[in-house]
């Protein structure tokens, strides 16, 4: 229907351009919806470990699907500065400053001093503070539960995770945890407005300020400006001890749920633990200026990286989540019932998930059903 209605109007507004869209699409075979939006840059930082095969696979996905989207590739391979901090390349921050939208692999974190997080690195380059993460059940992939279709939203620059630590004194560390006013009203914000425009009727607020009454006080009362300001969303209040307790005996009791830094971290990794893990599950970072990272949550995976055993679910999704944000929503959809649709056949699944088939011959069968 939207289709018709966007070749309608080019018809009325340029007869060459709709001749033009008409010629291809006979030589093609392709819809013409295929050739109504430009091609658009996105960053594609591939990851370590098996990063660089699920990362090709959405590539071959994508061109089965053409979707009109051009692929930048960059490495955020951390350099290290004279303080002997480390930071990502230029190159890397430009791209991604430029082109707003990256899709990214999983990246490893080295352990030992002087070794940082480079999943927390980009989130501090480029202010990234939502982390947004569906999760629902997928027909064909069954697990303890059927029925859940909920998504955490976690605050993602502060909290415990601010990473202001010291030693009080010897056998004695301190870690303060960080909330403030304008963080925390963003993503109550954000939390309200991505209900609305996903069709999602309530917001639950995760919490327990009832113990830090301060800083998750602060997080709650911006919850609550937020609530007042969407008063055609639901909103409710749950301690977090409270919220897994009713998460497991109960998932369709839950919508959208909003939460500080360290609570959503632990959280959305327990209800990926809902549909199957986290090689199901998709993930995307909101951030200001209108950047947006869309990822992988999963490992590296090292002891298969090269093998062709790898399992592209959640990075094909994350990509899905990425393209309904750019409103390339008639590729997502085809894309998401191209990758649903294989899973739930059971022809060609990789062994995660069941089956014996390679990557590749996974990506294959997805591509089958987008001709």
């Amino acid at each position: 229907m939207a289709s018709s209605r966007l070749s309608k109007f080019w018809c009325s507004t340029s007869n060459s351009v709709c001749n033009a869209v008409s010629t291809l699409r006979k030589v093609t075979g392709v819809p013409s919806r295929f050739y109504s939006s430009e091609m658009q840059k996105v960053t594609l930082i591939p990851g370590d470990g098996i990063g660089p095969e699920i990362s090709d696979a959405v590539k071959t996905v994508f061109a089965a699907a053409k979707v009109p989207i051009e692929w930048e590739e960059v490495t955020v391979t951390p350099i290290l500065l004279p303080d002997g901090k480390t930071t990502i390349p230029t190159v890397a921050i430009n791209s991604m400053n430029k082109n707003k939208i990256g899709l990214k692999g999983p990246l490893e974190t080295k352990i030992g001093k002087g070794h940082v997080s480079m999943n927390l690195t980009l989130r501090k380059t480029f202010s990234l503070y939502a982390n947004v993460r569906p999760c629902k059940s997928i027909e064909g992939y069954p697990t303890a539960y059927d029925d859940v279709d909920l998504v955490t939203i976690r605050e993602n620059t502060e909290g415990e995770y601010s990473g202001i630590e010291h030693v009080v004194v010897d056998g004695v560390v301190q870690s303060i945890k960080l909330i403030t006013r304008e963080a925390s009203q963003r993503v109550a914000d954000f939390a309200f407005q991505y209900a609305k425009a996903n069709n999602r009727h309530t917001v639950t607020a995760v919490h327990k300020a009832n113990i830090m009454r301060r800083s998750d006080g602060l997080f709650l009362q911006c919850c609550r400006e937020a609530a007042e300001k969407n008063k055609d969303i639901r909103y409710n209040e749950m301690y977090l001890d409270t919220t897994c307790l009713n998460i497991v005996s109960d998932p369709s009791s839950f919508d959208v749920m909003v939460m500080p830094n360290l609570y959503g971290d632990i959280l959305s990794d327990l209800c990926a633990g809902l549909i199957g893990g986290l090689g199901v599950t998709p993930s995307g970072n909101i951030g200001a200026d209108g950047v947006a990272i869309f990822e992988s949550v999963h490992g590296t995976a090292p002891d298969i990286a090269g093998q062709d055993k790898a399992n592209p679910t959640a990075l094909l999704l994350s990509a899905v989540m990425m393209l309904r944000h750019m409103k390339l929503h008639s590729h997502a959809d085809d894309v998401e019932r191209a990758v649903l649709a294989t899973i739930r056949d059971g022809n060609a699944l990789t062994g995660d998930l069941g089956g014996r088939s390679t990557c590749s011959e996974f990506t294959k069968e997805i591509c089958r059903h987008l001709e």
